[in-house]
Parts: C-alpha cells; structure tokens; sequence
C-alpha cells in the first residue's frame, strides 16, 4: 500500500484554561490514504473538530499540540505560519461548519473564490472569474453569474454551504477536511454534494477527512470510521464493522439513537376547532432590488395555518423559502401581499412598536448558532436577556430560570460563565434552544434546530422538546430538511418547492403516499445509516438520472 495522504500519530490537543491545560482531544493515531474517506464521528464536544482544526493549526492562541501530523509526508507540526500557507487551500482544503462565519461577509462569493485561486495558481482575473463561475455551476448554486456577485447574506444556508464547497475544491486538494459538510443542506443537495466529493475523491485521488454526526452520511461515503468519545478513540475499524458489528457500548448506543424514517407511530391529531396561533394566508414575500440585484419574491400565494399544542414540519431544498417563512412569521421580514395573523393579531402591516409585545408570544431558534448569539456576551447574560427585558424577572430569580433552562437543554449550570467561542457547534445551539423558550412562547419557531447537534443529544433534545411541548401546548414551526427528524414530531407535513407549498398533510400521508413527484424525490434522498443499502440507495438515484 503506499504512503498514506494524511498521517497522525499520537497527536493531542491542550487548551490553557484558568491555569490548568484541559486536554480536548488525546494520543490519535490515524491514517487516511489517497482515494479513501475516514469519517470522525461523536457526541458534540468529543473532540472530532479539534482534531480535525488542529491538522490544520487553525484553533485559538491558548491550544497546543503534541505528536505528528504528516501530510503527503511533510510535517504540519511545528512549521512556520509561510510554509502553512502553501499547504492551506492548495494541499489541504477545510470545509468549516458554519459557512456565516467562515465567508468574509464584506465580499462576495465570487470575490472569495476568485482570490484562493489566484493567491496559489498564476490566473489573470478573467480566467479566474470563469473557473470561479464553473465551481458555482459545479456545487449546483441557482444562476451562477449572477451569484457570483452576491454576499454571503443574501444566500440560503444551504447555498452558502455550497459557496464554501465550492471556494475548497478550487485547488483541487490532495486532502480534504469536511467538518458537517452537509449540515445546512437539504437531502437533494446533500446526495449531490456527496456525489460530488466522492467524484473528487475518484478523479482526484485524494483523501477526505470527514467530520459529521449524520451517520447517514457515514454509510455513504465512509470506509473507515472512527469513534471518539470525551477526546479518546473508542473504536476504530471499517465501515462495515462499525455499522454492524460494533464492539464498544457507546458505538452501539451511538448507533441506536440514529433516527430512520418510518419507524415512528403517527402522532394523535390535534383539535383544529380552536383559533390558530399562526395563520398565513396568501402570503407573498419579496426581497427587494439592491443595486444590480433585482427583486427576488421568495415565497408566493403561501397558506398554512398552526393550532395550539401542533407541530408543522416545513421541508424542502434548500432555497424553497422555508426560513423565509419563518423569520415573516416573527415579524423579521415584511410581507408584500396577504395577511399573517399571530394569537388572532394581524401584523401584515405592523410597525416596529406594534410588533414589540407580539414578540412576546414567539421564540425563534436560528439555524446558525455562531452569528445569532452575541459574542461578547457569556450564555447565561444571552439566555437571560429576554426574560429581563420582559421584566419577567431579575437578580437571583432570573439567575435560577437561566439554571433552569440550561438544566432543560443538558447543560451544566457552569457554562452559564462561558462564551459561545468556548463552546462546541451543537453546544451552542443548545444555548438557542434555551434562549428561546425563555418566555414560555405560544409559537416556537424552529430553523434547522438539530442541525448543530449529534445524534445523541438531537435524540434527547427530540424528546425534551416533545415533553415542553405537550406540557406548554404552543405550536411549533418545524423547518428542517431532515425528513427522519420531521417524522419523529410533526403532527403535519408542509413541503415548499420553489417559494410555493406543493403538498400539505398529516405525516403518514407525505411519508407514506404522496402524491406530488418533488416530495416523492425529497423523501428517495434521505441516506438511511446502512452502508450496503444506502449503496443500492445510491445507485438506484444515480440510474434514474
């Protein structure tokens, strides 16, 4: 066998914190040859992340390594930040969790991948707009001249996802670093991004390095699988004998927690008869012209009503306006046309002030926990914000409610000190969660909760969002574009495809027997955590092309 792409051996990682060295991830020993894909899968702060930021000394002045990280047999430890340089981008390329964070948000998408091509290959810049324009058109982003000019916040989530693909396949890299690659994206993108790193990985040759907690994913495109727990390996061995015949008990119970689509009874009905706490009707929304960019209406003539104790699933691929929707029914967005009433409240028209105690009714989880908690400020101050501002509570009383929610969301009451830098992805969007469930909100709005989080812990927060859920009774505005994670709660199936709903129902009737082909594709997509049948899975998608 030859060398291997990527080689470590008995790496750790340190971080200085209050005096003392806090080891996050201990004595590693991998390799990942040209060709192949070793998948690092765990809990939320287990150590994969570190790890994988670490190969590439990418984390925080008070963090050391120790060992050897050879890639193409150059040693990564060690060297000057110059000769780091040369291997980033053009070596090794890095596809980070959260693509608001890592985009420069004062350039454009195009402007960004223009320059990682032109700082390690001699390009003049009209070729590199071109090669630029041809990776947007590759990872499958809607008009690409045109999206070439747009800022990271005038994507989806899920096509700022595929910006950053496209920025690290630029270089056509010997090794691939994927860390959550397809957090953000809905099951049809995801199966043709995955489609597309594996064509890299063929083409190429080269090594992938994967990040996730979606063991779907892992089944996909994995043939080694590495398990860490509390910074330690726990298991190491093929895909095939990871899936099923794991050794270690967490494995097991790892695997166990995966959600699969149609094993869940359908939820009892709710009673309708009662007023809804959210109804949209005819609802059109449209950005509006920026300077070369003209109107976009993202959502058009959309009806849905939400009643109390009911949770809605809304799906669809990414770009279909289901966040939209979301952030229009809090009042984030203006709508064009149409009437939104909330608790029996028009606010089609509402002005800020009139919005204001409305708010009070509705809590909201954004998808990307990074940006939408404020960094200077420790969790416990953001958790307890919106209860102070209510005046709800104060002093050793709003102390014990922020305890109380860091308790509901499974986090130790002394991270209540901490900042969300010093906190793993899925850990902070726990710190959402809690954040906004703090008024006890008639309607949750929830963008991608469970997209930050293992499988695990979106397990127990699955459960616990159904206990607040049937004991507060408010309605719940699911946006996922995991379908497994829909069955497991909604009452009801919205599905959106292009700004317009294309199918309504209870969940066994979308899931089980629907009627409209795009829904019917959308559940086909969804990667099952089986290695030989999402094989079949595959090929099956792949020969109806």
């Amino acid at each position: 066998m030859s060398d291997p792409v990527l080689q470590v051996r008995n790496f750790t990682v340190e971080f200085w914190v209050d005096g003392s060295w806090y080891p996050a991830a201990v004595d590693m020993n991998f390799d990942v040859q040209a060709g192949k894909t070793l998948a690092i899968v765990g809990e939320s702060g287990s150590g994969k992340s570190t790890t994988a930021m670490g190969i590439m000394d990418l984390l925080a002045s008070n963090a050391r390594m120790s060992g050897s990280v050879k890639v193409k047999g150059s040693e990564m430890i060690g060297v000057t930040k110059s000769q780091l340089r040369k291997f980033r981008g053009r070596e090794v390329a890095y596809i980070f969790q959260e693509p608001m964070t890592a985009l420069n948000p004062v350039y454009t998408i195009g402007f960004q991948i223009v320059e990682t091509l032109r700082t390690h290959f001699d390009m003049g810049p009209k070729a590199a707009k071109a090669r630029a324009i041809e990776l947007i058109t590759l990872v499958e982003i809607p008009n690409p001249e045109l999206s070439f000019d747009k800022y990271p916040h005038q994507l989806s989530g899920g096509q700022r996802q595929r910006a950053m693909i496209a920025q690290s396949l630029a270089c056509d890299p010997a090794l691939l670093i994927a860390d959550e690659p397809t957090t953000a994206l809905d099951v049809t993108v995801q199966a043709e991004v995955l489609d597309l790193m594996r064509g890299l990985r063929t083409k190429l040759n080269s090594a992938i390095l994967l990040i996730t907690h979606d063991m779907g994913v892992v089944a996909d495109m994995a043939d080694e699988i590495l398990v860490m727990k509390d910074g330690l390996t726990v298991e190491h061995g093929s895909s095939d004998q990871i899936f099923n015949k794991p050794t270690h008990p967490y494995t097991q119970s790892l695997l166990k927690s995966v959600p699969k689509l149609g094993t869940v009874k359908q939820r009892a009905a709710i009673d309708n008869k009662k007023q809804p706490v959210i109804k949209l009707t005819d609802v059109t929304i449209a950005y509006p012209k920026r300077g070369r960019i003209p109107e976009f209406v993202a959502v058009k003539d959309f009806n849905l009503e939400i009643f109390p104790g009911e949770i809605v699933g809304l799906v669809g691929e990414s770009g279909s306006g289901k966040t939209t929707v979301g952030r229009a029914a809090i009042g984030l967005i203006p709508i064009k046309s149409g009437k939104l009433e909330i608790v029996g409240k028009d606010i089609s028209k509402a002005t800020q002030k009139e919005l204001f105690p409305i708010r009070r009714h509705t809590g909201i989880v954004f998808q990307d926990p990074a940006s939408s908690l404020n960094p200077r400020l420790p969790i416990g101050e953001s958790i307890g914000e919106p209860i102070l501002l209510a005046g709800l509570a104060k002093g050793a009383e709003l102390n014990h409610k922020v305890e109380e929610l860091l308790q509901q969301v499974e986090l130790p009451r002394s991270y209540r000190n901490r900042f969300p830098h010093e906190l793993s992805g899925g850990q902070r969007q726990r710190v959402g969660i809690a954040r906004a469930l703090a008024l006890t909100p008639d309607l949750l709005i929830a963008d991608e909760p469970t997209s930050a989080l293992d499988v695990s812990v979106q397990a127990r927060f699955l459960e616990l969002l159904l206990e607040l859920q049937d004991k507060l009774k408010f309605a719940c505005l699911f946006i996922s574009h995991d379908l497994a994670v829909v069955d497991i709660l909604a009452h009801r199936i919205a599905v959106m495809q292009d700004g317009r709903l294309v199918e309504e129902g209870d969940r066994d009737s979308i899931l089980k027997s629907a009627k409209n082909e795009y829904t019917r594709r959308l559940i086909a997509a969804v990667p099952v955590p089986d290695p030989a049948e999402q094989k079949k899975r595959r090929e099956a998608r792949l020969a109806a092309k």
